[in-house]
């Protein structure tokens, strides 16, 4: 009779590879640059508990994010802008879930100057509109007064790419400007009426960093890991204030005890002598009915680690915490996801 054979040891690490390989689940995600510091972190700390899980990310803006979810080419999507009811009529069964709060802040580069300039929504909707285009501009004078400001032109820096965090500084200037709300509008892309544009937040830190006279608009990360000089700006109650950790909570505040069902809330100018008034949820977007049980549950199981040990690493990375009625709301519809 014929004796079996027994697998020699490089046989049978070949085998026990191509088992351990099977045993691997990836998962695929794609979308704002706002969140990607946070991101980055948490999927690491998940593969260290979790070393059969692998969870790539592409952080290619919201706008990307919310095409690559639709067309389902990736297992889930982030935005730093809720979707649209268009866009969610596109995307049948999709879901929000807020992640981390953050801030978006006003960076600039004037040679010569060190002190740290105060902005108003108007007056930064004015610089963007074009209306005031050099730095010592009157309007900008009246609020710095004693800061020499010098008549160098303002190179204004956008982002070039579809963009949450531009959603979320549109969002902003709309609610304390009509006319940015006629003439541009919110969106993640805009027809930006005068400046250049910058891939991702850290595109545009980068512009702002080279090019003397520039301003633009970043998430906090970005600004503090470049070491760019940003602003204070003028919230609801008239409270000029820079963007902290704090000052997004309290933002935030208000949103949490009238959270909607879908999530899909904006909290900027929000009320309040804290609130940092260009603060902004950032959401994960997940498809309610999975294709593959298999990585629906991982995607699952991430968000509510992510939900409650995963809040812990916010405040290295500047992103503040979700509130805890968020989270337990979040918690409840986590269950819809099959």
């Amino acid at each position: 009779m014929k004796q079996p054979s027994i697998l020699g040891p490089a046989a049978l690490a070949l085998l026990l590879g191509t088992f351990a390989a099977s045993a691997q689940t990836q998962l695929n995600g794609a979308g704002a640059t706002f969140p990607a510091p946070i991101y980055t972190k948490w999927f690491s700390e998940y593969h260290k508990l979790h070393p059969g899980i692998q969870i790539n990310y592409q952080a290619i803006g919201s706008g990307g994010g919310i095409r690559q979810i639709t067309e389902r080419t990736v297992d889930f999507g982030a935005s730093d802008g809720p979707m649209t009811a268009e866009e969610i009529a596109k995307a049948p069964g999709i879901l929000h879930f807020p992640t981390v709060l953050g801030a978006v802040v006003p960076v600039y580069n004037i040679p010569g100057v060190t002190a740290e300039l105060k902005f108003t929504g108007p007056v930064l909707a004015d610089i963007y509109l074009g209306k005031i285009a050099t730095w010592n501009d009157a309007a900008i004078q009246a609020l710095n007064p004693g800061v020499r400001l010098p008549d160098t032109p303002i190179a204004v820096v956008h982002r070039a790419d579809g963009s949450g965090t531009t959603y979320i500084w549109a969002d902003y200037l709309s609610k304390v400007s009509p006319e940015w709300k006629s003439k541009v509008g919110v969106a993640t892309s805009l027809r930006w009426p005068v400046g250049v544009g910058g891939k991702g937040n850290d595109g545009v830190a980068g512009q702002v960093r080279q090019q003397p006279g520039a301003i633009g608009y970043v998430e906090l990360i970005y600004a503090l890991q470049n070491k760019i000089d940003f602003g204070s700006v003028r919230n609801e109650a008239g409270v000029y204030l820079k963007a902290s950790l704090a000052g997004v909570t309290a933002a935030a505040a208000g949103a949490a005890r009238a959270m909607p069902k879908d999530f899909r809330v904006s909290i900027t100018n929000a009320p309040g002598k804290e609130s940092y008034p260009i603060s902004s949820f950032t959401w994960l977007l997940v498809y309610e009915k999975q294709q593959d049980p298999a990585k629906g549950k991982v995607l699952t199981d991430f968000v509510r680690w992510m939900l409650k040990d995963g809040q812990k690493y916010c405040a290295d990375l500047a992103y503040a915490p979700l509130p805890a009625q968020v989270v337990a709301l979040e918690e409840a519809a986590l269950a819809k996801v099959k």
